[in-house]
Parts: structure tokens; C-alpha cells; sequence
């Protein structure tokens, strides 16, 4: 069994040897996978928004390394995820950012999607997705302050992708299976309840007056396991026996359990209600989509696929071919994966920076993709960030 122990200690040495290599201004390199529509677009302004960090927040040197997959790719080699670009991840790069991938919604021989590949042969096993906002709209069309932050477990469930089609009398029927894990619940529990003690720590940091959440830090673990009570019955008591395994978190962190149906409901009702949000990855992927409705857009929302030694930034928007090509997909989401990347390898300050340029930008109000009802320009965007840096 993957012991509690042993977890937090990764996550406390990945964290001593990045900080430690930020310090000593060690040249960080970052591979750049676009892959396939806007990615093309976005992942180039979130190098631009990197490269325009002021060395008083970014003492390293930053080196970046064009990486290629996507569904695209494939059309053109047979494959979307090429060997090349895993072994350059692997050797040359402290962390990347992917852009943005156009899977069929229909099966195409020999092709699996390479963010989900990625995340397997990189063991990314928690997809970390912050939801902000002072001003989310709700369902009932009040406004209301938010600061979610919403773990995806990253390697099995459906997304496994095991299925089969099969030829019955009353003709044909699919199968798809699902696999849930001990060892994969049991880290996303980990990670959930350990950065719910890191946000309490931050925002402790901050005048109360400022603080969006106002109590205890929070866990709230989603499933439906009153339906699926094999699988996700494994995946709650997993995820509630690291919790009552470890004192600290049983001291300092509240538990909660919401039937994903019901938390969906709630997520739009009352969205205040929630701190951090452990899900399996189908339900995961689900909740943060919808989540993104609440801050105004998809362009918006940034996350992180995170292991105990690698980062990939990626936006949660997908690749919207109807828009590539046009400069006016929204740049935020990849310029804030950007600064979690930073964040999660060592450079709190940058990231920070990054952070606040970008809430600048939107707060005047004035620079805005035609996603958020504007009619600036992915390059607009981007240099009002850069200059705000």
C-alpha cells in the first residue's frame, strides 16, 4: 500500500530541491507542446509572458525546447505522442506546457490522445485546477467570491480506455471499463489534503479582510458510490482512510462527501461552499469544465498535471478549430498554467508576479477576447500582461 509517509516526504523533497535550485538561480528549461489549434497560439504568449519576467523575481536563466505531438501530428506521422518528444521531457526539461489537443469524438485506428498518454508516461497522477473569482456568477444570477481548487486523480477510471464493441442478437452493444485503484486513490487523497494545508497556510498570510475563504480548510471528496459501490466505493474509503490515517490532517482539515450529481448542483448554487474538491478522473475532468462557467470562461481557467518529480501547465480549453489561426483565443489560461508551472518547481515569486499582472489586466475591464464579450487580440492580451510585468 502507498503509505501517507512516503508521499509527503516526496512532495517535501521535490519542494527543498526546487526551491534550492531557484535560489541558486539554476537555468530552468521548459518544453513547449502547442500540439494542435490554438495551442499554437497560447503557448507562444505564455513564452512571451515568461520571457518578460522582470530578474528580480527570476534570478534563472530560462531555456525553452519545441516539442511535437497532437492529433494533427498523428494525421501526418501515425503517431501522437512521438518517442522524441517523452525522451526530451524526460532528459532535457525541468517542466513544459501543452497547449491543446483535437481528439475525434470518433475512434480512430491507432489513436490515443497524447495529453492522456503523457500524463500516464510521466506519472502526472493529479490534475491541479484553481476556480477564482471576487465576482463568479451563479445560477441564481447572484455574484459571489470563490476560491476552489479542484484535484482530478489523472491516470485511471475511464480513462483507461479500454473498450470493446460487440456483436449481440439484438446487435450491437459497447463496453468500456473502468478501473479504480487503491494506489492512485490513496495519492490523490494525499495530495488533496496536503494542499488544502498549504492554501490555509497562504491565506493566513493575508489580512482577513482579503481572505475569500474565511474558515478551516476543507476537503470535499466526490463520488457516486451509492450507484457504483465497487468502484467508487474503493475510491471514497481510499481517499477518507488517508484522512483518518494522518492526526495533523484530522486536526486541522474538515471532510466532507458529495454524490457528484449534487455537487454539479451545488458547484453552481452555492460555489462558496467549497475549498478543495478531490474527484476520479472522469468526474474530475466534469466538475472543472462546468466550474470554469462560474469565472466567465474556459480561456480563463489554468491547471497543472502534477507528479512527484514533473509539471506540464496546460489550459483547460481545448483546441477550438473554428477560432485557430483567427488571434483571438483567449491567452489567460496558458499564462496562468504557465505560473503554476513556476510555482510548482520553485519560483513562488515569479509565478506571483505572473498571477497579479494577469488580475490587473482583467480588472481594468478593458482588454478582453471575444470569449469574455471583448474584441482585443490574443497578442493584445499578451503584451497588456507583459507590460503589467
Amino acid at each position: 500500500m502507498y503509505s501517507a509517509l512516503r508521499s509527503i516526504q516526496n512532495v517535501a523533497r521535490r519542494a527543498a530541491s526546487t526551491t534550492a535550485a531557484a535560489a541558486a538561480g539554476k537555468p530552468l528549461t521548459i518544453g513547449l507542446i502547442p500540439a494542435d489549434g490554438i495551442g499554437r497560439e497560447v503557448i507562444p504568449a505564455a513564452r512571451q509572458v515568461l520571457e518578460a519576467l522582470p530578474s528580480d523575481v527570476m534570478p534563472a536563466k530560462l531555456n525553452f525546447v519545441n516539442l511535437d505531438a497532437g492529433f494533427e501530428y498523428f494525421q501526418k506521422h501515425g503517431v501522437a505522442l512521438p518517442t522524441e518528444t517523452l525522451a526530451a521531457l524526460k532528459s532535457d526539461c525541468d517542466g513544459a506546457l501543452f497547449g491543446a489537443v483535437s481528439s475525434p469524438s470518433h475512434k480512430v485506428a491507432g489513436y490515443s490522445s497524447p495529453i492522456v498518454g503523457l500524463r500516464k508516461q510521466m506519472d502526472l497522477y493529479a490534475n491541479v485546477r484553481p476556480v477564482i473569482s471576487g465576482a463568479a456568477a451563479t445560477a441564481s444570477g447572484e455574484k459571489r467570491a470563490i476560491d476552489m481548487l479542484i484535484i482530478r486523480e489523472n491516470t485511471e477510471c475511464l480513462y483507461i480506455k479500454e473498450e470493446e464493441l460487440v456483436d449481440g442478437a439484438d446487435g450491437k452493444y459497447a463496453i468500456a471499463k473502468r478501473r479504480i485503484s487503491e494506489f492512485a486513490s490513496r495519492r490523490a487523497g494525499e495530495m488533496a489534503f496536503s494542499m488544502a494545508l498549504q492554501r490555509d497556510a497562504m491565506r493566513q498570510q493575508l489580512p482577513a479582510s482579503e481572505r475569500t475563504w474565511a474558515g478551516r480548510p476543507k476537503v470535499t471528496i466526490v463520488h457516486k458510490s451509492n450507484v457504483l459501490s465497487v468502484t467508487d466505493g474503493l475510491w471514497r474509503e481510499t481517499v477518507r482512510s488517508v484522512y483518518e490515517g494522518n492526526p495533523e490532517y484530522k486536526a486541522r482539515v474538515d471532510i466532507e462527501e458529495q454524490l457528484v450529481d449534487s455537487m454539479v448542483y451545488r458547484m453552481f448554487r452555492e460555489p462558496e461552499a467549497f475549498d478543495v474538491v478531490v474527484a476520479p478522473n472522469m468526474y474530475g475532468d466534469i466538475i472543472s469544465d462546468g466550474a470554469a462557467a462560474l469565472v466567465g470562461s474556459l480561456g480563463l481557467v489554468p491547471s497543472a498535471n502534477v507528479g512527484d518529480s514533473f509539471v506540464v501547465g496546460e489550459p483547460v480549453h481545448g483546441s477550438a478549430p473554428d477560432i485557430a489561426g483567427k488571434n483571438i483565443a483567449n491567452p489567460v489560461a496558458a499564462i496562468r498554467s504557465a505560473a503554476m508551472l513556476l510555482e510548482r518547481t520553485g519560483y513562488g515569486s515569479a509565478a506571483l508576479a505572473i498571477y497579479r499582472a494577469v488580475d490587473k489586466v482583467l480588472a481594468t475591464g478593458q482588454i478582453k477576447t471575444p470569449d469574455l464579450g471583448g474584441k482585443s487580440t490574443t497578442s493584445e492580451v499578451t503584451e497588456a500582461v507583459c507590460k503589467q510585468l
